[in-house]
C-alpha cells in the first residue's frame, strides 16, 4: 500500500502545475502539454518579422470614409446611412417623402395612360355601338342555307327620307315619297382566302319573294307590299343559295352626313353629267364630291345604260368612300373620326346580332382592294311587273357555288 500515490497529493501536484497567475507550466515529465505548446508556437516567419512590423490593413470603403468624415465633423455618434448602403440621412425624412412622391407620380402617369389607351376608347366604342339602329333582318326560317365558309354582308341603300327636313329634300331633290324602297343592293363577300368582292344585285332582278310572289327584288323591301329587311334577305338567300351573315342599311340622310364627315370623296367621271331629277350637274374629270353631289352621282340614271351604269358607279363610289373613311388621315384626326362615327352610328340600321365591330370588319375587308362585279345578267325582258333583269343561269351558278364554298369568285363568273 505504501507505493500507491495519495489522491490528495495528486490534487496538490495538479494545482502546482499552474502558478498563481493562472499560466500553465509544463510538467517536468513532458507529455501532452508539450504537443499543445507546439500547436500554438509562432511560425518562423512570424518570429523573424518581429513586433516592429505594422499590421497590414485593407483599404477603407467609401461608406467607411463617409462615416469617418461624419465623426470628424462632430456629426454625432450615429454613422451616416445607419450602416446600411452608405445612404446619408438628414433626419428630416425628406428623401423618403421624395421617393414616395416619385412613386405617386408614376402611378398617376400610368393611370392616365391606361385611361387614354383603354378606358376612353372602350367607353366610346360602347356608346357608339348603342347608337346603331337594330332591325330583325336575319331571322331563321325553314329551308334557310346552313352556315358557310367566308363572310357575307348585305349592304342596302334605301331611299328613306327620315332625318331630312323639307329644305333638305328640296336641296337634294329627293322628293317626298313616304316609306322606303331599295335604291342600292350590294353584297360584300369575303372568302376564307383570296380577294374579297363587292357584288351589285340589280334591283330589278326577277326572283321569287316570300309572301309576294315573283317580282323585282326591290319589291321585297317595300313597306307597301308588306316587305322589309328580313324579306329582302330571304329572297336573296333562296334565289342564290348563299347565306347572309350581316346586314347593313343606310338612308339618304346618313349617306350625305358620312360623305361630309370624311371631307368629301374624289371621283373622276369620264363625261359631264347633268340630271335635274337627281340634283346633279358636274363636269368630266377628277373632283371632290361633297355629300349632296355624291348622292346625286350614285342615284342618277342619266347615262347610256341607265340602271346598269348606276350600279357600277355605286360600287366605285362606295369603295372610294370606305377607303377614305379608313385612311390614316381620317382615323388619326379626331375632327374627322368623331363626326364620322357619330353620323354613321346614328343612321345605320343593322341586324339585331350585329355590332360596331362587324362594321369595322366590313370596312377593313373593303380596304383589301376588292373586286367589283355584279350578278351576271342574262337578259332584260319586259314582264307583267315591267322591265326586269334575269340572271345568267350558268355564270351566276358558278358565282354562287364559289361563295357557298368560301372560295374566291373566279373571273369567268364576273360581270362588268
Amino acid at each position: 500500500m505504501g507505493d500507491r500515490p495519495d489522491p490528495r497529493q495528486r490534487g496538490r501536484r495538479g494545482a502546482d502545475d499552474h502558478d498563481r497567475t493562472g499560466v500553465f507550466r509544463r510538467p517536468a515529465g513532458g507529455g501532452m502539454p508539450e504537443e499543445i505548446e507546439r500547436l500554438y508556437r509562432p511560425r518562423g516567419s512570424e518570429q523573424r518579422s518581429g513586433a516592429s512590423e505594422p499590421t497590414r490593413r485593407l483599404p477603407r470603403t467609401p461608406a467607411e470614409e463617409a462615416r469617418e468624415r461624419h465623426r470628424a465633423s462632430g456629426g454625432g455618434s450615429r454613422p451616416p446611412g445607419g450602416g446600411r448602403g452608405g445612404r446619408v440621412y438628414d433626419g428630416s425624412g425628406r428623401a423618403r417623402r421624395d421617393r414616395e412622391e416619385r412613386r405617386r407620380r408614376r402611378r398617376r402617369t400610368w393611370t392616365i395612360v391606361l385611361v387614354l389607351l383603354v378606358v376612353l376608347p372602350a367607353a366610346f366604342y360602347l356608346w357608339a355601338d348603342s347608337r346603331l339602329q337594330r332591325v330583325e333582318a336575319l331571322p331563321d326560317y325553314e329551308g334557310r342555307p346552313d352556315d358557310q365558309p367566308g363572310t357575307t354582308y348585305m349592304i342596302v341603300g334605301s331611299d328613306s327620307r327620315e332625318g331630312l327636313s323639307d329644305e333638305d329634300m328640296n336641296d337634294l331633290r329627293t322628293g317626298r315619297a313616304e316609306g322606303k324602297r331599295t335604291d342600292t343592293i350590294m353584297v360584300l363577300y369575303v372568302p376564307d382566302s383570296g380577294r374579297p368582292s363587292i357584288i351589285s344585285v340589280p334591283r330589278d332582278s326577277y326572283v321569287p319573294i316570300p309572301g309576294i310572289g315573283e317580282n323585282k327584288i326591290n319589291a321585297a323591301f317595300s313597306d307597301a307590299l308588306g316587305g322589309g329587311p328580313a324579306t329582302l334577305v330571304q329572297s336573296f338567300e333562296q334565289a342564290s343559295g348563299v347565306r347572309v351573315d350581316h346586314y347593313v342599311e343606310i338612308g339618304f340622310a346618313g349617306f350625305v352626313d358620312i360623305v361630309d364627315a370624311v371631307g368629301g370623296v374624289e371621283m373622276c367621271p369620264e363625261e359631264p353629267m347633268s340630271d335635274p331629277k337627281a340634283g346633279l350637274d358636274i363636269q368630266a374629270g377628277c373632283q371632290e364630291m361633297d355629300g349632296a353631289t355624291a348622292l346625286g352621282y350614285v342615284r342618277t340614271r342619266a347615262s347610256a345604260r341607265a340602271d346598269l351604269d348606276r350600279i357600277q358607279r355605286q360600287r366605285e363610289f362606295f369603295s372610294a368612300l370606305v377607303a377614305k373613311a379608313t385612311s390614316p388621315g381620317t382615323l388619326l384626326n379626331p375632327f374627322r373620326v368623331v363626326p364620322l362615327v357619330t353620323s354613321g352610328t346614328a343612321t345605320f340600321n343593322v341586324d339585331e346580332g350585329d355590332h360596331l365591330s362587324d362594321l369595322a370588319g366590313m370596312a377593313l375587308a373593303m380596304r383589301e382592294d376588292p373586286a367589283t362585279t355584279a350578278i351576271p345578267i342574262g337578259s332584260t325582258p319586259t314582264l307583267a311587273v315591267g322591265s326586269v333583269v334575269l340572271w345568267d343561269e350558268a355564270r351566276s351558278a358558278e358565282m354562287f357555288a364559289a361563295m357557298q364554298a368560301g372560295e374566291e369568285i373566279p373571273e369567268s363568273a364576273m360581270q362588268e
